[in-house]
């Protein structure tokens, strides 16, 4: 049996399947009219398990902050539990046995809960930046990237002793999407209000520099606070993607590494516009955007407008109407009929070590 590389697209009350090597076919659908509110989906492959976050974001509205845990074999719901204060974009390490859970963007505080993933029981917690949003864990489990929707620094935590020791800024302003390399030697940030991105050097946490986007082909309708809510950065790190609200995605040149000044390479239209909403959608229904790579780097799927991108051409080879409507949206893939792979994040990073 080949491996099968499938994306999962998770509106509001269910997820999607689409079968990236048959024209991304749909291959099933499943409801969870449970997950209302969806925030956050990672996967771990060898436990063959997909925990979906949903519910409130911190300000004790949008119904219980909840996680469940979902068992890709047997297709069914194996715990669902609840979290005080909020939920938000979860992260899982690399052996499979901690997950980390931001609670979420509207809270006070600046807390993330490390939570035992057998179990969904939380075993620990990292102060980081208020407004616990986005979360990333570094390919070897090492650390994990905290960003907070209410502060202009993306903090480093060390995983053995879920302490932040590390804090990369002060940005222009708070931290939105943001993406790093395999190796962790920089951090692509986008932030709210700027059209672009920053550039942050990780070992030592200072910024590099600030990209903003040129030539004709530049968005100014105002929309979203965050103008660039989605950022990828390709697995061989050659790349990167931006979303330029509503009418773009603008593409990258970084292969020069974080000394070379990232260099526009390319402007993608996006036909249909992401000035919509979203439908089914609980709360956030404003299509802000998200960005994915493909593992394997042919497709870049476009959050909250639906296209495809082939990566090669930099044109759309299709458009899913269901990822339209989300940008909740992560890759596993099978071999056999178990996964082999399954991104740890919602967010693309690089994979050169």
């Amino acid at each position: 049996m080949a491996t099968s590389r499938l994306e999962y697209v998770f509106p509001d009350g269910s997820f999607s399947v689409f079968d990236m090597d048959n024209g991304h076919q749909l291959v099933k659908s499943v409801a969870l009219p449970q997950a209302r509110g969806i925030r956050g989906v990672i996967a771990h492959a060898a436990t063959h398990a997909l925990y979906i976050s949903y519910g409130g974001d911190g300000d004790g509205q949008h119904g219980a902050p909840t996680m469940l845990k979902y068992d890709l074999l047997t297709d069914t719901v194996v715990w669902t539990h609840a979290y005080p204060i909020g939920i938000d974009s979860i992260s899982i390490g690399p052996d499979g046995s901690r997950l980390y859970l931001p609670t979420g963007e509207l809270a006070s505080g600046g807390t993330w809960y490390v939570i035992n993933a057998s179990s969904g029981d939380v075993v620990g917690r990292i102060d980081g930046p208020a407004g616990p949003h986005n979360t990333i864990v570094s390919l070897d489990g090492a650390h994990v990237y905290l960003g907070g929707r209410a502060n202009n620094y993306l903090a480093v935590a060390d995983t053995s002793t879920d302490q932040v020791f590390r804090r990369i800024g002060p940005l222009q302003s708070s931290v939105r999407p943001f993406t790093i390399d395999g190796g962790e030697t920089v951090a692509y940030i986008t932030i709210t209000g700027l059209r672009g991105f920053q550039v942050g050097d990780i070992a030592n946490g200072t910024v590099l520099r600030t990209v903003t986007f040129t030539g004709p082909n530049v968005s100014h309708t105002n929309g979203p606070s965050a103008p660039s809510h989605g950022i990828s950065l390709s697995p061989d790190e050659r790349e990167l993607y931006v979303i330029d609200w509503p009418d773009y995605v603008h593409v990258f040149d970084v292969s020069g590494g974080p000394r070379q000044a990232p260099q526009q390479v390319a402007d993608i239209a996006l036909i249909p516009s992401m000035n919509h909403s979203e439908s089914p959608c609980l709360y956030d229904c404003l299509a802000d955007g998200w960005l994915q790579h493909s593992r394997d780097g042919r497709f870049v799927y476009v959050g909250d407008q639906g296209d495809v991108i082939d990566t090669a051409t930099r044109q759309p080879v299709t458009n899913l109407s269901t990822l339209s409507n989300t940008r909740k949206m992560i890759e596993i893939d099978w071999n056999e009929g178990v996964p082999v792979f399954a991104a740890n994040a919602r967010a693309s990073v690089g994979y050169v070590r």
